[in-house]
């Protein structure tokens, strides 16, 4: 396993954003919200985390609600995975991450990115997909897949050379 925190001090991450240097002229990818879907489901998820919280089932519950209620609202799946991997059932964890991850390549592609190029996290409804492959890269690593754990980390730092979720710092 790799600590990517030194050989970020080390500057190693720098010289990897070196080599993404001609991708810098490629636009950056901003998913549009589904105006008639996202104000509710957002308010479906705050509702759903906000609760007490002392009930890990009823949390699971409740996210399970929001993902039913709306599925293609991605940062619910990457809660979800969260929500699993803090209970321990990493194979739940990785499925509903897989999940967000695949939706929104999708919704990436149809926003118009081509395999390269960034989605930065500042535009809020990229969130839900750069969160997912966040979450798909612990839920990898916590079932031993430590190559696509990788890759993930790897992806993330591609779309947002910025680390905004700090993956340069998680061992994998």
């Amino acid at each position: 396993m790799a600590h990517w925190g030194a050989a970020r001090r080390r500057g190693y991450t720098q010289a990897m954003s070196d080599e993404r240097l001609p991708l810098s002229d490629t636009p950056e990818t901003l998913l549009e919200p589904d105006p008639a879907e996202a104000g509710q489901a957002r308010r479906d998820l705050s509702e759903a985390l906000a609760a007490p919280a002392g009930d890990r089932v009823a949390l699971g519950r409740r996210l399970a609600d929001v993902a039913r209620a709306h599925p293609t609202f991605l940062d619910v799946w990457a809660h979800l995975a969260a929500w699993a991997l803090d209970a321990g059932d990493t194979v739940a964890a990785y499925a509903f991450a897989r999940t967000g991850y695949h939706r929104g390549l999708d919704m990436v592609r149809k926003a118009g990115w081509r395999g390269q190029g960034p989605v930065p996290w500042r535009h809020q409804p990229n969130q839900g997909f750069l969160r997912s492959v966040h979450e798909l890269m612990r839920a990898a690593a916590a079932i031993g897949e430590f190559d696509e754990a990788q890759r993930c980390r790897q992806f993330l730092l591609q779309l947002d050379p910025g680390d905004p979720l700090g993956v340069c710092d998680v061992d994998v």
